[in-house]
């Protein structure tokens, strides 16, 4: 009997220790190395207590690292989270290529982050992209037709070299992958909706959209928590993209908190500045879905 309790913890004690190990052991870690003064290459360290976060109050990039990393949250929650149900909606109908364009929407949730980069790196070339390109040959028609226009000026467009566009070329090459992932989540979601009170709404005559607003996305509810934790969580995280089509530039314009980190300890080997901005991170993402999930409970217990 006794050997039959303790079989299941046998089974736990690796996985458990791997998780100890991997997660919670570099997790503690990265918070004391937050109030060091640490190369990542020196065998000593020197504590400085507070003065890592100090400097982060005071650091314009990581001021407009968060902003960017917000703009993210922002437009993750709004654009991805209503094409992404539309898209459930319309294919959850009987359509015809219905499991071929299910699929082409996934794809790029499918494609590894590096490889959509490089591809969006391409399209928005200055002179060889597919953005600018198009935007030449329709600047073209449009002059020959007589307007004042001048085709040249489309090669010109730098879509990830001005400052002003940077954040929100790498934000749209986000979200074209992300809907896809938003529209399984919701399909998924739609199988269970109660086909029994639609048809009663119908019977009611109920407008499409009434049933869609008092039927259907309110049966949603578990699958819009799962979908705005996710999206949150994966636009604070954001790396791979900026990293891989701008570095964070130009002008620190494109940085995002992950690559800032990123840059402090690996390129300029401020190990414990970027375990502070490490830090903040982590409570940036925990106070997110806190307070979400706190109203997401009042409101089922109301």
């Amino acid at each position: 009997m006794r050997h039959g309790r303790l079989a299941p913890l046998s089974f736990l004690v690796f996985p458990l220790g791997l998780y100890l190990v991997w997660v919670v052991y570099p997790t503690f870690a990265s918070l004391a190395l937050a109030f060091t003064n640490w190369d990542g290459i020196s065998p000593t360290w020197e504590w400085v207590g507070l003065a890592n976060f100090e400097r982060l109050i005071k650091d314009r990039v990581f001021w407009m690292s968060l902003s960017n990393n917000l703009r993210w949250v922002a437009v993750f929650v709004t654009i991805p989270l209503a094409l992404g149900l539309a898209l459930a909606l319309a294919l959850n109908r009987n359509v015809r290529f219905d499991r071929f364009l299910k699929i082409a929407y996934y794809l790029p949730m499918v494609l590894a982050f590096v490889v959509i980069a490089l591809v969006w790196s391409w399209i928005y070339h200055p002179r060889q992209g597919l953005i600018n390109s198009t935007l030449f040959h329709v600047y073209g028609l449009a002059q020959s037709l007589g307007f004042d226009v001048n085709p040249a000026a489309a090669r010109r467009i730098g879509w990830l070299g001005d400052p002003d566009l940077a954040m929100w070329s790498i934000i749209a090459a986000a979200t074209w992958q992300h809907v896809g992932y938003v529209m399984i989540l919701y399909l998924a979601g739609l199988k269970t909706v109660n086909t029994e009170l639609l048809d009663a709404g119908q019977v009611d005559g109920a407008t499409p959209w009434q049933l869609f607003r008092f039927v259907t996305f309110p049966q949603l509810a578990p699958v819009t928590t799962i979908v705005l934790v996710i999206t949150v969580i994966q636009s604070l995280r954001a790396f791979d993209l900026v990293y891989v089509m701008t570095r964070g530039g130009p002008f620190n314009s494109s940085n995002v908190l992950a690559n800032f980190m990123y840059i402090e300890a690996f390129l300029n080997y401020n190990m414990g500045y970027a375990a502070a901005i490490a830090v903040v991170l982590f409570l940036i993402s925990v106070g997110f879905i806190a307070i979400y999930l706190y109203r997401v409970v009042q409101q089922e217990e109301r």
